[in-house]
This record gives C-alpha cells, sequence and structure tokens, in this order.
C-alpha cells in the first residue's frame, strides 16, 4: 500500500513506462521544473505547447532534445485546443494545464464535440493529500470542480475516489462523509444525501468500500474523539476518504492543510477519458511533480 508521495513517485520511476504528458500554455516555472524532474528520473515524455521562446528560458537545466517535444503555439487558446486534440487523439496519454486560466483550460476539456468528458459522465476532482500529523494520505472530494454536489454527482465523487484509492493499494477504503455535525437534519440538505448515500452503501449500491456520515473531521480521522462523543463508526476514526458538501468547504480545507500544515499533495480531474492535471499556479514544485506521478498511474487504467 502506497502511504507516502514519495511512495507514489517510486512506483512510476519503477514501472519501466514513459507517460506522455501534454501540457497546455507550458510557460510557468514550477511546472517546467516538475516535468523536468519527472523527465529526468524517467517516467514522463513532455509535450511542452506554447510560447517557444518562453519556454526554452524557463529550461535552465540541460535536457537532451530527444526527451521532450516542444509545438510552438503562441495564442493560449490554440495551445490548450492542441493539447486537448493530442489526448483525445491517444498522442499523449495525460493532459496538463500549464499557464492558463482554469475556466478557459476546463471549457476546451467540456467541449462535447473536441473534449475530454464522455457523454453524461460527472466531471470531478480527488486529490491525494500527504500531512505530518496524519498516519496514512487522505484522500479528498471535491476540492477544484463541484459547486453544490448534488446526490448523483456525491455518488460520483465517492467511485471516483474510491478506484483512486484502490490504485494505492487500498482494498476498501474507508468512507467519511464530513459535515459540521454527526445528526442528521432536514435543515442541511448534505446530511440527508449522506444518509441515502449510507444505505446505497449497505446495501451493494455503492460498492469496494465503508461510507459512514455525517461526520465532521474529528470523528472521521480521530479515534479519540468517537470515544470522547460515544458514538460508534464503521471508520474508527481511521478515514481514507473525505467527501465534502461543497466547493468552499473542500477548497479551503485542502488549502489551509498546504500553507499551515505542511501539507503536498496529488490530485486529478476524475471522469475524463484520460487524467486530466489541474493545478493552481500558486501550488509547489513538488505537488506538480507528484500529480505527473499520480497521472501516469492512473492513465494504466485507461
Amino acid at each position: 500500500m502506497i502511504t507516502k508521495l514519495d511512495e507514489l513517485a517510486e512506483k512510476a520511476k519503477n514501472s519501466g513506462k514513459k507517460t506522455r504528458i501534454a501540457v497546455a500554455v507550458a510557460e510557468d516555472s514550477n511546472t517546467i521544473n516538475a516535468i523536468l524532474r519527472a523527465t529526468y528520473e524517467g517516467f514522463i515524455y513532455p509535450v511542452l505547447i506554447g510560447n517557444e521562446i518562453k519556454i526554452k528560458e524557463l529550461l535552465t537545466s540541460n535536457i537532451a532534445s530527444n526527451q521532450f517535444e516542444i509545438r510552438n503555439i503562441t495564442e493560449p487558446n490554440q495551445a490548450v485546443k492542441e493539447a486537448v486534440g493530442m489526448v483525445r487523439n491517444n498522442e499523449a496519454d495525460v493532459l496538463m494545464k500549464g499557464l492558463i486560466g482554469t475556466d478557459t483550460f476546463l471549457k476546451a476539456v467540456l467541449d462535447k464535440e473536441k473534449g475530454l468528458l464522455p457523454p453524461k459522465a460527472v466531471m470531478s476532482y480527488t486529490c491525494a493529500i500527504e500531512i505530518p500529523k496524519y498516519h496514512k494520505l487522505l484522500f479528498v472530494s471535491d476540492t477544484a470542480v463541484l459547486i453544490y454536489p448534488d446526490l448523483d454527482q456525491k455518488i460520483a465523487m465517492i467511485n471516483y475516489s474510491v478506484a483512486m484509492a484502490r490504485r494505492f493499494g487500498i482494498e476498501k477504503p474507508k468512507v467519511a462523509l464530513i459535515s459540521a455535525t454527526e445528526k442528521v437534519s432536514p435543515s442541511m440538505q448534505e446530511t440527508l444525501d449522506y444518509a441515502l448515500l449510507c444505505k446505497m452503501a449497505e446495501r451493494g449500491q455503492i460498492k469496494n468500500c465503508i461510507v459512514d456520515g455525517p461526520l465532521d473531521i474529528f470523528l472521521a480521522c480521530d479515534p479519540n474523539s468517537l470515544a470522547i462523543k460515544g458514538i460508534q463508526s464503521p471508520l474508527e476514526g481511521d478515514a481514507d476518504i473525505l467527501i465534502f458538501p461543497n466547493l468552499e468547504s473542500a477548497n479551503s480545507f485542502y488549502k489551509g492543510l498546504m500553507l499551515f500544515g505542511e501539507g503536498e499533495l496529488a490530485g486529478l480531474i476524475c471522469g475524463t477519458t484520460k487524467p486530466v492535471i489541474v493545478m493552481s499556479r500558486s501550488e509547489s514544485e513538488n505537488s506538480k511533480y507528484y500529480c505527473l506521478a499520480l497521472s501516469c498511474l492512473m492513465a494504466e487504467e485507461k
């Protein structure tokens, strides 16, 4: 079982495979540095799409010309379309966002005729976060895409997160449905959804995991809190996956861990035909490197 992001990177390095990455508007230093690192370690072949002059200025380290490709497209929208087209046409295994707004990037991904989302599929985002004070990785959804997920979207969030956790070797992940309370309340819609999700999991409609909620963060991740409150949970305060009720809470939670908790992450867009890496421009080089490693792991099953 992979319990650290460095172990994820080692698995990618030891796979013996080179995953082809199409990088849209590859003009960001953290992105380029992460790509260089993964290229040197031998598990990716990057296609850098964007302004060739700006890209070459960022390639400060020596890298052999046969280890990467640059496609000179200076107009950002066209660069994104080129990268999406490469992935759609199986010229690349993974799509990665560079120095381009997320809205513009995802608009191309969602294009009904030329994008990467199958009809009726739900697009969501799951990330694996490593923090010093938790004994294993935490998978968190949805921190980037779904603003107020409905019941069907929450089901998709769980299924995507479980599929990713299982790729890390967690055979039956423990899924915590996060709220501000452990009580079901008609005034809090997410708690009603959570009650339904627990029943669906109990009856096998949601598979390969253990689901409980509503739970707050303490009850989901701290066995002592369960004892103090006198609450029983099949998760036993040992959650692998946290499902949040909305984007605002999930995004704030993960960014707080990054800023104050010394966290690092690896995350991907889920639901697309192939892995899609979308990260904030403020994310660290390390996190972008781990996202590349994760994309290689998830591309194996596509």
